[in-house]
């Protein structure tokens, strides 16, 4: 496959790329901004200027990673990891939310995660095989029923969609981050590094993010410990004290996207693709390397999946 046609759907499957998907979704209602919740959890940042992008030639220029060009934001506060699953419990027990996947009834799923009864043919998406939508497949049951997020109550948050996270972030009274300030944040002070820790993936032969090892998408040898989702606190921090920027699980960016693919496509509704930046335990080398700092992806604002959460901001 040429680099610059290659789809990031080894990390990212959207609804509209399911033929069984329905078109309609449910209002997402803005609940009353309160005191920000979890404030422990953040880290204020100074802002400023910074050198956003890359031309490197491991990049993808098809997604408009460059060029590079010096971008400045203000002071905010960002989390220092994302969304846990005890964190949107707390949200959905409060307000009684419920989240578009289970509006539609279904939620993407990686084919390794599931039961041989689960996988129903009809069910894979054209061309990337490997995911498969999953009958009740939610936040608290990510693989379906019988599943559980008993286990991982400080793992991030999957199978929400942009307007699931954004409806947490009313409640917590903070926002998404835009795609500038997520990269600022994500670099950690660095310039123009290709990682969030520098130029190296395995400093000193250690794992840094959770990304895929072994032969995609049928063998995971687990060198960095996890198939699936770490918890939100884990492997280094940057140099802001950021947990998994790379890796782990694609975030949420406030921004829509666009790239040369976007431009020429129409997508249902008003389900216009969002930037979500980081890369997830599904990314590999052989396929999609965007676990780089300023590798950059998008879905529709109602898909949801496994390796898909967010981080939340705050103004100063």
């Amino acid at each position: 496959m040429e680099k610059e046609n290659q789809q990031a759907s080894c990390c990212s499957v959207s609804r509209a790329s399911f033929t069984d998907a329905k078109t309609e979704t449910s209002p997402v209602t803005n609940q009353k901004q309160q005191a920000i919740k979890f404030k422990d959890k953040m880290v204020l940042l100074d802002g400023g200027a910074f050198l956003m992008g890359t031309e490197d030639d491991d990049g993808f220029p098809a997604d408009l990673e460059g060029p590079v060009r010096k971008e400045e934001v203000k002071p905010f506060y960002i989390d220092s990891h994302t969304v846990t699953n005890a964190e949107f419990k707390a949200f959905v027990d409060d307000t009684g939310y419920k989240t578009e996947a289970e509006t539609y009834g279904w939620s993407f799923v990686f084919h390794l995660f599931l039961r041989k009864e689960q996988v129903i043919e009809e069910r894979r998406v054209p061309g990337t095989p490997w995911w498969l939508a999953v009958d009740e497949a939610f936040w608290y049951q990510p693989e379906g029923p019988g599943s559980s997020i008993d286990e991982r109550m400080d793992h991030p948050v999957i199978h929400v969609s942009w307007n699931d996270a954004v409806a947490f972030c009313d409640w917590a009274g903070k926002r998404l981050p835009t795609e500038k300030e997520w990269e600022y944040a994500a670099r950690g002070g660095l310039v123009q590094k290709k990682y969030a820790w520098g130029d190296e993936l395995h400093p000193n032969g250690e794992h840094y993010c959770n990304i895929w090892q072994g032969e995609f998408p049928t063998s995971n040898t687990k060198e960095d410990g996890y198939i699936g989702t770490a918890p939100a606190v884990s492997f280094p921090p940057n140099g802001y004290g950021l947990y998994n920027v790379s890796g782990n699980v694609w975030e949420w960016c406030a921004d829509p996207f666009e790239n040369d693919n976007t431009k020429q496509l129409k997508y249902p509704g008003n389900q216009i693709p969002r930037v979500m930046r980081g890369g997830s335990y599904l990314c590999h080398h052989s396929y999609c390397n965007r676990y780089r700092v300023a590798a950059r992806s998008a879905n529709t604002m109602d898909s949801s999946t496994g390796n898909l959460g967010f981080r939340c901001v705050a103004d100063i």
